[in-house]
């Protein structure tokens, strides 16, 4: 009720704000603007976005919406940044869980010519399903045997290479029709940058063929599905990847210590910005209490200042390859 009083108080101020702004804040018909007007939530969007544009970049408005380094999953969006969508050209999202105010959004949307592209739509059967895998600690409301409304979708479909590309295309695609002028620009700059996805996505795959072992311990949530399912990796972790828990029970700090004594594991993984508390726990009640603690970025809380000193999609998942490069082997 509370969520929903919030959405209505959005919706509110917005309208308000559009009232008080006429014709300032109406879009002008696709292809009149002088920039394009782009709305991303996530990071890895937002540098698609750059990559496809290229040189149209100058000629472009793009937000970033979580540029504050705002996690997807806690992110509720102001009114400013519902203006902001119901006037863009393009809007670019996730479509999972937690952007389940974006269809509050779309319907204050007033450019009727908007363009959308939804990640998880855009990939479709490729989507996959939230997995509560053995020893992992489950949400208190499933604990409790709360009913649930139907299957959550895990949203960090950015994490594989091979849905990025599907990604990048759409993207274009959408800025063909909204900048039909440039559309053959757009198509070559998606199609650049997807080889240089294919050629990462190669290396990962002959570094994970050629690694003894190929199950992760992950000490922390773990939103790494889609990238383990692409080149046929297992693994183990404290809690899913949307989960909001931050403490592992006994039992699971356990069950994972002891998953790293059977499988000889000399790594525990965690992701960034987490203070790898549970990792080190885990390390401490294994045999022989010497394993590694190593960092993947899930690229989901990038900000404003990394992106000015050049972090990008690319520079985050080659990063990934270096950490695997330097644990798998």
């Amino acid at each position: 009720m509370q969520r929903n009083y919030a959405y209505k108080a959005a919706a509110f101020c917005l309208a308000a704000m559009m009232g008080l702004t006429g014709c300032a804040m109406q879009p002008e018909a696709t292809g009149s603007s002088d920039h394009l007007r782009i709305v991303c939530t996530v990071f890895p969007e937002y540098d698609w976005v750059r990559e496809v544009l290229g040189d149209h970049m100058k000629d472009a408005e793009v937000t970033y919406l979580l540029d504050n380094g705002a996690d997807l999953h806690s992110y509720q969006p102001t009114a400013m940044d519902m203006a902001e969508i119901a006037t863009c050209d393009l809007f670019v999202y996730v479509g999972g869980e937690s952007e389940h105010w974006v269809s509050d959004a779309l319907a204050e949307a007033t450019n009727e010519n908007m363009q959308t592209v939804c990640l998880m739509e855009v990939i479709g059967d490729a989507a996959k399903e939230e997995e509560l895998k053995e020893g992992m600690q489950g949400e208190e409301e499933e604990e409790e045997g709360e009913e649930e409304e139907g299957p959550e979708y895990d949203e960090h479909v950015w994490l594989s290479l091979r849905n990025a590309q599907t990604s990048v295309n759409a993207i274009a695609e959408k800025l063909s029709v909204i900048d039909a002028a440039n559309a053959a620009d757009y198509a070559a700059n998606a199609g650049g940058y997807c080889t240089r996805l294919q050629e990462l996505d190669g290396k990962f795959r002959t570094l994970v063929d050629g690694a003894q072992n190929k199950t992760l311990i992950f000490g922390d949530r773990f939103p790494f599905r889609y990238f383990v399912d692409d080149y046929g990796l297992d693994y183990y972790a404290a809690f899913i990847g949307c989960s909001a828990e931050t403490e592992a029970s006994f039992e699971t700090v356990i069950f994972l210590a002891n998953k790293v004594d059977e499988l000889g594991a000399r790594t525990v993984y965690t992701i960034e910005n987490s203070d790898a508390s549970i990792a080190h726990t885990i390390v401490e009640n294994t045999k022989t209490k010497d394993q590694q603690i190593a960092t993947l970025n899930s690229i989901q809380s990038v900000t404003k200042q990394q992106i000015s000193e050049g972090m990008t999609y690319l520079s985050l998942m080659e990063g990934n390859y270096t950490v695997l490069q330097d644990t798998m082997q």
